[in-house]
């Protein structure tokens, strides 16, 4: 049975009728047009699915749009604000940090969580962050590099 959930969606608040049990990825790709947020595995494990639920990464494809009720969520294009790149895309696009681009918004929203909560976070503390997020083009070292150039951006250094 649908129901209205209402939450904020990439700094909107948002109001859809949807079955609640309905996986938050499906709602955001094919009822929301947000198709950023990637779907890999299905099972929570690659991490191309990973959107900021109140500023937390979280697999989409394993929660239940009902579960999101009240809260906020951050897609990939949620993330740019006025036009202009957030540090971490452009940190990407600098230190090629990309090759097929299909983990990329994961990978993103995985350290913009990381640096929500650390913001110089060491070189160790990237890599196990992004443990779990996969990328089979082998560009990890790049992510790494664009995620600690993005953390010194941020803070306000070069």
């Amino acid at each position: 049975m649908e129901e209205k959930i209402r939450f904020t969606l990439n700094g909107r608040k948002t109001e859809i009728t949807v079955d609640p049990g309905r996986t938050l990825l499906w709602v955001l790709r094919n009822r929301l047009g947000l198709t950023g947020t990637k779907y890999g595995c299905g099972n929570g494990f690659c991490g191309s699915c990973t959107v900021l639920i109140n500023d937390e990464p979280e697999r989409s494809c394993t929660i239940p749009v009902g579960d999101v009720s009240g809260k906020r969520v951050l897609t990939i294009e949620g993330l740019s604000r006025n036009g202009k790149l957030h540090p971490l895309q452009q940190a990407f696009i600098d230190n090629d940090a990309m090759q097929c681009g299909y983990c990329t918004p994961g990978m993103i929203l995985t350290a913009a969580g990381l640096l929500l909560k650390n913001q110089s976070p060491s070189r160790q503390e990237i890599v196990d962050a992004l443990e779990d997020n996969l990328c089979r083009c082998g560009a990890h070292e790049h992510i790494i590099d664009a995620v600690e150039s993005a953390s010194k951006v941020m803070k306000g250094g070069k």
